[in-house]
C-alpha cells in the first residue's frame, strides 16, 4: 500500500505564467474552494499571486459540508484576505442572483475609477480560479447560462479563452485558471485526494479511504455508523458488512475503499468538513 500522494502538476512554471497572463486582463476574481477543505485547498500564496486585484472567495459545494464549520470558515477567510466569502453549490441556480450582486458591488472602486477618468463605463472582467475539481466550471455554467452570447476574443487571448456577457455589466473569462502549486504538504495533499482535486494516479485508495474514514471517527463517528451499519469504522468491517468479499474468504478491500470515496465526495454519509477550523 502506497502511503504516499504524488502531487506532480506538471509544467508549473508555465501555468503560472499563463494564469498571470489572465489575471492582467481581470477586475475581478472569483477564487473557489472546495468548503470541505477550505484550508488545504487554498493556495498559500493567493494573494501574491492575484496582487491587488479585488477578489471574492467562493466556498463551494458547501451543500456537502458542515455548515457550522463553514460559517466559520467564512469568516476566517473574510478576516484573512480582507475579501467577501459567499458559500456556493455546483447543484443549484439560486445563488447565482447573490455572485452577481457581490461581484457588482465589489467592482464599485473600478466602476468610480472610470468616471473619475471621463471614461465611457464597461462591463467589469471577472475571471474564475482555484484547484482542480473545486467546481471551477460548474461556476462559470451556472454564470453564463444556456445564454453563452460571445462578446469576442480580447487582445492577447487565445481562441479558446472567450468573454461571455453574463451580466450587462460583467464580462466573464470562459475557461477558469487552475492554480499551480507545489504541494509539499502531505496533510493538504492527502485531504485534496479525498475531495477527489488530486489524480487518482496520485495515490492508494485504500490508504487514503483509511485516512478519511480516521477523521471521520474523530469528528462524525454516528453519522458513519448510521450509513454503514457498523459498531467498528473500519474498511474491513463495511466490507464485512455489505458481504463483498474476495478469496479465502478475506474482505475486499479495494473495492470498498473506492466505495467509501465515492460515498464521501457523493456526500451520501452526511454534510462532512475535512478541514476543522479549531485544528487551524
Amino acid at each position: 500500500m502506497n502511503n504516499h500522494i504524488h502531487w506532480y502538476p506538471g509544467h508549473i512554471a508555465k501555468a503560472e505564467r499563463q494564469l498571470k497572463e489572465k489575471l492582467n486582463q481581470v477586475d475581478v476574481i472569483l477564487e473557489v474552494l472546495d468548503a470541505r477543505i477550505p484550508y488545504s485547498g487554498a493556495y498559500e500564496n493567493s494573494n501574491k499571486l492575484t496582487g491587488n486585484k479585488l477578489k471574492i472567495v467562493l466556498l463551494n459545494k458547501s451543500d456537502v459540508a458542515d455548515i457550522e464549520k463553514t460559517n466559520v470558515w467564512k469568516k476566517k477567510i473574510e478576516e484573512k484576505y480582507n475579501c467577501p466569502c459567499l458559500l456556493t453549490t455546483s447543484k443549484n441556480q439560486k445563488d447565482t442572483k447573490i455572485i452577481i450582486n457581490k461581484i457588482l458591488k465589489t467592482a464599485t472602486p473600478v466602476f468610480e475609477k472610470l468616471k473619475s477618468k471621463g471614461l465611457l463605463p464597461r462591463p467589469i472582467r471577472v475571471m474564475v480560479i482555484g484547484m482542480p475539481n473545486v467546481g471551477k466550471s460548474s461556476i462559470i455554467n451556472k454564470l453564463t447560462g444556456t445564454k453563452k452570447t460571445k462578446t469576442g476574443a480580447k487582445a492577447g487571448v487565445t481562441r479558446t479563452q472567450q468573454w461571455v456577457r453574463v451580466h450587462n455589466q460583467i464580462d466573464l473569462l470562459d475557461t477558469p485558471g487552475i492554480i499551480p502549486t507545489i504541494q509539499n504538504d502531505q496533510l493538504k495533499a492527502l485531504r485534496l485526494a479525498m475531495v477527489n482535486s488530486v489524480s487518482e494516479n496520485a495515490y492508494d485508495n485504500e490508504f487514503v479511504a483509511g485516512e478519511l474514514l480516521k477523521i471521520l471517527e474523530k469528528y462524525y463517528p454516528e453519522s458513519v455508523k448510521e450509513y454503514y451499519d457498523v459498531e467498528n469504522i473500519t474498511i474491513e468491517d463495511i466490507a464485512q458488512k455489505r458481504n463483498w468479499i474476495v478469496k479465502n474468504g478475506m474482505p475486499d478491500i479495494v473495492r470498498t475503499s473506492q466505495f467509501i470515496l465515492t460515498n464521501f465526495r457523493d456526500g451520501k454519509i452526511g454534510n462532512i468538513t475535512l478541514d476543522d477550523p479549531n485544528d487551524f
